[in-house]
């Protein structure tokens, strides 16, 4: 794992270095917007792709000029597209966040919220059902047989949180398993284990809803053994090299986009939470990461990323 986190901190770095300003016009404004998310899976006609022509389509409106989604396989791609300058915005994980943040070249814009406070979400740990596992005492005492897949090296959920929590149960995840791996993102955990592949793996919660919801998985196909205490919803964040009058026109773009048009923010909204009519985009502080700084700074694989 240690040498995953060196390359994944080298790659960064190296595309930081660029300060290409070709991609903004005169007035500090992107020529074209892009998003930077990764994606969810699907094909093109499913809820997602569909929400997101939407969202693009209603943007496009608003802003007056072309903008493009960037879709990637993982976190570490959506921070280097935003290093690079390759992307204005991006949709990154609490914890990915926390990582991109220490360049400094970002900032929160907004996080799914209700009644103004920002909603929360779980990491879980689960079984498959071909393992056997039905317990974290079943997986202490077999994980020596045992395969674990972590989802994305930059996700607080699938990573980072259940990382430290098998540490702090006197389980090593880089020598207590049989074999480590990264399903690349949560979709391909959960798919992974529930399809027998992989013993024990580590997602968030509202990936089981989406894959239930959609009919992929069944509940008897995996056992869910430990949850973590609420983190805090993953955020939006911009570039703040951007204009500042852009910038807070983005902001209130989404502020108000299930005013402007609910039926484009349920639609995506939708696809992630169970209760969409009740849910709002809210500022934030980057304060609020702070308590996934902590553990990042904890965990001691992890620390070698305070430098990135």
């Amino acid at each position: 794992m240690k040498n995953l986190f060196i390359v994944f901190i080298s790659a960064c770095l190296l595309l930081a270095c660029g300060n290409n300003q070709s991609d903004l016009d005169s007035n500090g404004e992107p020529k074209e917007l892009v998003i930077a998310l990764v994606s969810s899976g699907g094909d093109s006609k499913s809820p997602v792709s569909k929400a997101l022509t939407d969202f693009k389509a209603y943007l496009e409106i608003k802003l007056k000029k072309k903008v493009k989604f960037y879709n990637t396989t993982d976190y570490t791609s959506v921070i280097e597209a935003i290093h690079s300058k390759k992307a204005h915005i991006a949709y990154l994980s609490p914890f990915s966040y926390v990582l991109a943040a220490q360049n400094k070249d970002i900032k929160p814009l907004v996080v799914v919220g209700q009644n103004q406070q920002p909603t929360m979400y779980y990491s879980v740990i689960f079984a498959s059902r071909k393992s056997g596992i039905t317990s974290m005492d079943q997986l202490k005492q077999q994980s020596k047989q045992l395969t674990l897949s972590f989802s994305d090296p930059a996700s607080a959920s699938g990573h980072l949180i259940p990382f430290e929590y098998l540490n702090s149960t006197g389980i090593n995840p880089d020598s207590n398993f049989k074999q480590i791996v990264f399903g690349g993102s949560h979709i391909s955990t959960v798919l992974s284990v529930t399809s027998n592949k992989v013993d024990i793996g580590c997602s968030t919660e509202p990936t089981f809803d989406v894959l239930l919801k959609r009919g992929t998985i069944k509940e008897r196909d995996f056992t869910i053994l430990w949850k973590s205490d609420p983190i805090v919803a993953s955020p939006i964040c911009i570039r703040n090299d951007l204009n500042s009058a852009f910038i807070e026109k983005m902001k209130q773009i989404y502020l108000n986009i299930h005013i402007d048009n609910p039926a484009v923010f349920k639609s995506y909204i939708g696809t992630f939470h169970k209760n969409p009519s009740e849910l709002t985009y809210i500022s934030i502080d980057d304060s609020l990461y702070n308590g996934i700084r902590k553990i990042a700074n904890s965990v001691k694989d992890v620390a070698l990323l305070k430098n990135f």
